[in-house]
């Protein structure tokens, strides 16, 4: 059932501190020596894995579902690059401020790391394809509008973005502004969230499934077609990793595939 192998104290110069790190290699990285595999980033890395070293017990099992996809023939194997959230996490996946609850942000370092610092040595290290239509980004709730950010601001790095309940909403929703136009790239966008959705975080109202569609709609309006844009809105679905955990797979069949 491939291996995670967790790096500690990885540094990151454009943040000033050093993180953990956690690289799953699916079954087929042994076994294909000569094979290169495409790689998916995924956030707060300590939720991601079904593995004693995670953080929780109910984590995203997203080695569990992407060895599921790739037995049944849905998906080919990739790599997944999952990236523990430090002591800041609402700062360092904030891409801008955010007043309501004194946010200073500290996502566009964090965005840097992943494009300067932490991709070019994954590419040096592993067998990649370091091209943006192989390479992808996830994740959820802040982790989810960080994906969508490094979308917008790095569109020739990530070609694939997962986006689960993402916060859209966040900094006066200034993910709308900025992404103001299509890419001209390579696309493939994947958002979803529970139909009603809705939470205070940190005395902040969400409303997550009313402003992922409003998010899904702001692209289409932008000319995303239905190849690359995908909204799935889960009745019931609620803000916990068991809730990602359940759509994982068909997420991962879609953004992957």
């Amino acid at each position: 059932m491939g291996h995670v192998h967790i790096v500690r104290d990885f540094p990151s110069p454009q943040e000033g501190f050093a993180r953990t790190v956690r690289v799953y290699t699916p079954d087929a990285y042994d076994a294909m020596p000569h094979h290169r595999f495409p790689v998916l980033y995924m956030h707060d890395g300590q939720n991601v894995f079904a593995h004693p070293e995670s953080a929780r017990f109910e984590t995203w099992c997203a080695n569990l579902a992407l060895e599921q996809g790739v037995g049944e023939g849905r998906l080919e194997p990739w790599l997944i690059v999952a990236i523990d959230s430090g002591a800041g996490r609402l700062q360092e996946y904030s891409p801008w401020d955010e007043p309501r609850n004194q946010t200073k942000a500290r996502g566009e370092a964090y965005g840097r790391f992943l494009v300067e610092h932490l991709k070019p040595r994954v590419d040096r290290t592993w067998r990649t394809r370091p091209e943006p239509e192989w390479t992808g980004a996830m994740g959820s709730s802040l982790g989810g509008l960080m994906s969508l950010y490094l979308g917008c601001r790095y569109p020739d790095v990530f070609g694939r973005i997962g986006a689960l309940s993402p916060t859209v909403m966040w900094s006066a929703g200034r993910l709308f502004q900025e992404w103001a136009a299509h890419s001209r790239r390579w696309t493939r966008i994947y958002l979803d969230a529970g139909e009603r959705e809705f939470i205070h975080g940190d005395g902040v109202p969400l409303n997550y499934g009313e402003a992922t569609r409003a998010f899904y709609e702001h692209l289409k309006h932008l000319g995303y077609a239905d190849h690359e844009l995908a909204l799935v809105l889960e009745p019931g679905g609620e803000h916990h990793e068991r809730d990602w955990q359940r759509r994982l797979p068909h997420a991962m069949r879609w953004l992957l595939g």
